[in-house]
């Protein structure tokens, strides 16, 4: 597709939002694959074109918090592996079903992150400082791996699965969960991108623009412990969710869109 300086400026813009967001929490893919989509790229390939962006926003997250301490190595490496190995079995799948099933199943992930931004997930994590310690159980494998295939699959909110299980089961306060969260993210994202472009779903262009937001948005959220504008970006991500429904139901022509943009 031919872009003009507006799709420049939307996927960077959006990029530093989705960088923030998925930095201090999840669910900012949305955003991405929003705006993909509207850009006429097919659910598959918006999904995979996604994976560019958020490996390097991931890269960037990890190496700050890596610089402050705030990774456990040793539990975050020993997950890693079975993220990974679910990952690439949800890759898989993403890889042969059809656009239309992709559209349905993607439309009932928007429903899920939309209740779980409504009701503010991070009223229910709390920390568990008492389970930190407890060594990882045979069963811990199996919630990760089953949290690899849905990341591999779409990767929308699967922050708050990894912050769900790294407060409420393995313990971790909030900031180091968050810091482990990016981490195993960035563990198994480069295996999922290498199918994804095996498959002939990405598109490079479009993910490397939006990069350069991400990662300006992932230096952000690493760097500041502030929630001054949680409400509008709920906001905005509740609009683009709206928007995405109605082009799954045929309401909102990405077609249109682009060419209206190319006008600007």
């Amino acid at each position: 597709m031919d872009l003009s300086w507006i799709h420049f400026v939307i996927l960077i813009i959006s990029g530093i939002i989705v960088g923030f967001i998925n930095t201090l929490a999840g669910g900012g893919t949305i955003i991405s694959l929003s705006v993909f989509m509207l850009f006429g790229l097919p659910p598959q390939v918006a999904n995979g074109t996604n994976r560019v962006a958020v490996m390097l926003q991931n890269t960037t997250a990890v190496s700050n918090f890596a610089a402050k301490g705030l990774i456990d190595w040793k539990k975050s490496l020993l997950l890693s592996t079975s993220i990974i190995l679910g990952s690439i079995t949800g890759t898989l799948f993403a890889g042969v079903i059809s656009n239309e099933l992709f559209k349905y199943l993607f439309g009932i992930v928007i429903i899920f992150v939309g209740i779980m931004l409504v009701f503010k997930p991070d009223r229910w994590l709390k920390e568990k400082v008492q389970l930190l310690n407890r060594p990882i159980q045979w069963w811990h494998y199996l919630i990760m791996f089953g949290i690899g295939i849905y990341g591999g699959f779409i990767h929308v909110g699967v922050g708050y699965m990894l912050l769900a299980f790294l407060v409420l089961i393995s313990g971790n306060e909030l900031v180091k969960a968050n810091a482990m969260k990016n981490f195993l993210v960035l563990t198994y994202i480069p295996f999922s991108l290498i199918v994804f472009t095996l498959q002939g779903n990405v598109n490079w262009t479009l993910g490397l623009i939006h990069a350069i937001g991400n990662i300006i948005g992932a230096q952000i959220g690493a760097l500041m412990a502030v929630k001054r504008g949680a409400l509008l970006i709920r906001y905005i991500m509740l609009v683009l969710m709206v928007i995405v429904i109605l082009q799954l139901f045929g309401l909102i022509d990405p077609e249109s869109v682009s060419e209206w943009l190319k006008k600007l």
